[in-house]
């Protein structure tokens, strides 16, 4: 047996370890950011919630939808593009080109990013088909290059559907080697993927949320918690002609990233058929009333969201057959909160079991009602992908 064959097997068996180890999605309380002097806001209050690759003329519009941040700018920085955000009061995570490497104190800045999913094989030019994804190594030594310039802002990774989906046929000749991805974690101090299951054109995919969550657990298991994990999330019909997303699928992906580990989200808005538009979002009003909606949702909860570990006898469990609910507990002042959603789109009862409480009733954010609970354990019904969100009062 040769030593590359020998390496490959252990990094193979690395990687069955982790598949093997059950997921935590319990971050130390407080900000990941804390070692970043101009990276993204430290306050207990702050969660990430971002917008691809979108002109900074509609920054504000944005910015009244509950977004608080641009991911990547269109042959950018430049210096109109940076002026724009920052009058609109919107940060920005970008390449470090020549421009903004003169604007090291400007806090618009507040985080660099490598090229999008060097883990897919890349172009070889037109018409001359794809080569082999961009090598973890090369990520890493261009991670190295970045932080040199300037360690005062964290670097973001985004990395392609093979993060969830093993045989993602864009890797090329490296589809099915999970084994690359832990390697090209160590090029990244925040690490994100993107996936779309709503309208996903292959059958191994579609119409499976949970994917979503999948890539994110993933991340966080082969960061081994110590790195800030973000996701992107659909909300157009990108490629599909015959399905977009709905505004109930969105929140689901939303809460269900959140609730297995990921920090931080960014919308993809674009639409590339039947015609190509880049801000498509602004263009739907009912699904961007619901993204405004949820996006403020979830910022009115980052303080809990980010309060770290809670009492380990707060659990979930499915009482009707093939179900799933997912859930995330975390405890702020007197109150405890459950996050949960149902995974496997069906209807679903679920009983829940809380600590910290004997309170005889439950409160349902957002929805107008109060449960009953009896010795800490209520239930809940679920329709197919649906989210609630509880606070239990310790006090009497």
């Amino acid at each position: 047996m040769n030593w590359m064959r020998v390496l490959f097997l252990v990094a193979l068996l690395a990687v069955a370890h982790l598949e093997a180890e059950p997921v935590t999605t319990e971050l130390a309380a407080g900000s990941p950011y804390r070692s970043w002097s101009h990276g993204p806001s430290t306050e207990p209050g702050y969660f990430p919630i971002a917008v691809w690759l979108q002109d900074p003329r509609n920054a504000v519009k944005y910015r009244a939808a509950g977004f608080n941040t641009y991911v990547g700018l269109w042959k950018g920085p430049t210096e109109e593009q940076l002026a724009m955000l920052k009058q609109a009061g919107m940060r920005v995570i970008c390449e470090q080109n020549e421009v903004a490497l003169r604007r090291l104190d400007d806090d618009t800045i507040m985080g660099w990013m490598h090229g999008d999913e060097p883990d897919n094989a890349q172009s070889l030019g037109a018409g001359l088909g794809w080569g082999d994804p961009v090598a973890p190594e090369r990520i890493v030594a261009d991670y190295q290059r970045i932080q040199q310039r300037d360690p005062s802002r964290p670097v973001l990774l985004n990395l392609g559907q093979g993060v969830a989906w093993d045989d993602y046929y864009g890797r090329g000749k490296r589809t099915r080697h999970p084994e690359d991805y832990p390697r090209y974690l160590a090029g990244a101090d925040v690490v994100s993927f993107d996936i779309y299951p709503a309208v996903h054109d292959r059958q191994e995919v579609a119409g499976k949320l949970w994917y979503v969550a999948r890539g994110v657990e993933r991340l966080v298991r082969w960061g081994q918690g110590a790195k800030p994990v973000w996701n992107c999330l659909e909300c157009t019909r990108i490629s599909n002609v015959s399905r977009k997303p709905t505004p109930h699928e969105v929140k689901a992906e939303a809460w269900m990233s959140i609730i297995h580990g990921s920090r931080g989200l960014i919308y993809f808005v674009h639409q590339f058929k039947p015609v190509f538009r880049e801000p498509a979002l602004l263009d739907d009003a009912e699904m961007l009333t619901a993204v405004g909606r949820l996006n403020h949702q979830i910022s009115s909860l980052a303080s809990v969201l980010n309060a770290g570990r809670s009492a380990p006898q707060n659990r979930v469990e499915s009482l009707s057959a093939g179900g799933k609910v997912a859930l995330l507990a975390r405890e702020l002042g007197s109150s405890t909160y459950l996050f949960a959603v149902e995974m496997q789109g069906t209807n679903v009862t679920a009983r829940f079991t809380h600590g910290g409480s004997r309170a005889s009733r439950v409160e349902v954010l957002h929805e107008s009602r109060s449960l009953p609970s009896q010795d800490g354990v209520f239930q809940d019904h679920f329709d197919p992908w649906e989210v609630h969100i509880y606070r239990i009062s310790s006090k009497p």
